[in-house]
């Protein structure tokens, strides 16, 4: 008889950035899932970083606001809450092995999260994977109305700073493409990828972990459009 695989307890480091260098990610079914499926998909999602697009209307709130933004201070909170589940999302493809898998390669210097402030309250926020020149982005969620959008709009900043060649958003959302997201084939992808992860980038170039920026103060580096 055979003996039914067990699900890892972890995804290791090695293991994540192996995938992540040949264009994988991982994502599970549901919450309550035990593991996880790889994917590379025939199409891919991507933000142009030369060519990151701030909608107008965003960019007058950033610069009203009085949201602030951080990054990698709170990051077991932000993948928590990008894995909640609620009335306005029954289930998520963050499962418990994805979370204790980031949470250990975040750890390990390879993930980073970008946080959105209300005062001392976490409002919105996104995490990633970042190797060399290319950024994965992996999820976001927002507590507040745009908190998700400025963390966006601020990592966007911070990669174009950082001489970072790419940021994938894995698939094309109505979301993001009002930022300029584009849909490429796999190929094209590869190719860009491989470029990028020869590339020596600085996540930390505009500030590291306890660096506080007002929600507009990245403005300036992005491409504002209607």
């Amino acid at each position: 008889m055979t003996t039914p695989r067990r699900p890892p307890a972890l995804i290791t480091a090695r293991i994540l950035l192996s995938e992540y260098r040949k264009g994988h990610f991982p994502m599970a079914e549901a919450r309550n899932d035990e593991d996880v499926y790889w994917l590379d998909p025939e199409w891919r999602g991507i933000l142009p970083l030369n060519d990151f697009q701030t909608p107008k209307r965003l960019a007058r709130t950033m610069r009203s606001s009085k949201f602030s933004v951080t990054v990698d201070t709170v990051f077991e909170m932000v993948i928590s809450q990008c894995a909640a589940t609620g009335h306005l999302r029954t289930n998520t493809w963050i499962n418990q092995l994805i979370e204790r898998s980031y949470i250990n390669l975040f750890g390990q210097g390879h993930a980073h999260s970008v946080e959105v402030w209300d005062g001392k309250e976490l409002v919105g926020g996104l995490y990633g994977v970042s190797i060399g020149g290319a950024f994965f982005g992996e999820s976001m969620f927002s507590r507040r109305t745009d908190a998700s959008k400025i963390a966006l709009v601020h990592l966007a900043a911070r990669l174009r700073a950082g001489r970072y060649k790419l940021l994938d958003s894995q698939f094309i959302t109505e979301h993001l493409k009002q930022f300029g997201a584009i849909e490429i084939a796999r190929d094209h992808y590869k190719a860009l990828l491989a470029t990028a992860l020869k590339t020596d980038a600085d996540f930390y170039v505009l500030g590291g972990t306890g660096a506080v920026l007002a929600a507009g103060a990245v403005l300036q580096p992005t491409t504002q459009t209607s």
